[in-house]
Order: C-alpha cells, then sequence, then structure tokens
C-alpha cells in the first residue's frame, strides 16, 4: 500500500451504508448451540469518501449497527476523475485478487458482490472489475479498498515527482 491513505471526519458528512454480508457464526457449547451474526458494511458519501467495518453481535441489526460504526471510523478519500478511476489497478487481500480498469462514460459499474457495494459507495459510476481467486466477501472488500487506496491522479503523481501538472503527461 502507498503512503498516500488520506484519513476523513466523520463530521458534516452524509454517509449512505450499504450491508455487504451477514454470516451466522455458531458456537458450540455444553448447553448447547449459541448463535452470533458477523456483519460486513461499506459507508460512503458517494463523492470520493469510503469506509469499511466489520460488526459482531448476538442480533443482526446490532451487528450491522457495529459495523457502521466501525466503518466510519476508517474512512479514506479516494480519486474519482469524471466517474471514474485514474487508471487501471491491480490488488489482492489473501486469496481475493481483484482487478479495476476505468470505463468510458455510460459504462456503467461491471462488478460483482462485494465489489460492487465499495464501487458504489466511493461513487464511481463507470468501471470494469474482475473478482479472481477467492470470492470470500471479507477479502474481496480488503482486496478492493487494496487496489483503491493504490491509486494516484495526476495532481498526486506531479506533487510527488516535484514538477508541474503539464510535465507529467508529457513524460
Amino acid at each position: 500500500m502507498s503512503g498516500n491513505i488520506k484519513k476523513v471526519r466523520t463530521s458534516d458528512l452524509e454517509l449512505k451504508d450499504r450491508l455487504v454480508t451477514i454470516n451466522r457464526v455458531t458456537k458450540v457449547t455444553k448447553g448447547g448451540r449459541t448463535f452470533s451474526f458477523s456483519a460486513i458494511v461499506v459507508v460512503g458519501n458517494e463523492d470520493g469518501i469510503v469506509g469499511w467495518g466489520l460488526g459482531k453481535a448476538n442480533e443482526v441489526t446490532t451487528a450491522i449497527s457495529k459495523g457502521v460504526e466501525a466503518a466510519k471510523k476508517n474512512l479514506v478519500k479516494i480519486p474519482v476523475i469524471n466517474g471514474t478511476i485514474p487508471h487501471e489497478q491491480l490488488a489482492k487481500f489473501g486469496g481475493a485478487r481483484v482487478l479495476l480498469k476505468p470505463a468510458s462514460h455510460g459504462t456503467g459499474v461491471k462488478a460483482g458482490g462485494a465489489m460492487r457495494a465499495v464501487l458504489e459507495s466511493v461513487g464511481i459510476h463507470d468501471i470494469l472489475a474482475k473478482s479472481k481467486g477467492s470470492s470470500n466477501p471479507h477479502n474481496l472488500v480488503k482486496a478492493t479498498f487494496n487496489a483503491l487506496l493504490e491509486l494516484r491522479d495526476a495532481y498526486t503523481v506531479a506533487e510527488h515527482r516535484g514538477v508541474s501538472l503539464d510535465k507529467v503527461f508529457k513524460g
């Protein structure tokens, strides 16, 4: 992961939460089975700010609200240019591998499941995404976040190189 992670404050942000998945977990004790739930939640303002969280509780609603609170604690800013990403990006987490490609206007979000929830929460409208390897939602969310955090727009590249913006495009 590159060092351009920008933490964001939750005050004065209107965040929408999306439930990625709920897992029912069983713990076997001598008194019988005990059921609990874990929920993966993604929150975002659909304008480049997004975060994810994991909540665990004995009830579904409590697990979801804990996940939302956890997601609000690790919000990050993602560069979105004209409704898509600045460049192609590969990333992985565990067995999940993710490929994100920018797409032209009108393409839509071509992604499945856990990746779709993350990309729509960021505010990306046109993207081609491919999930390779594991389809575990937990690892897919983390791999998608790794890919999004690796993205750099032209302004950031120019700043890191210490050159003007037009020099970045001339090579």
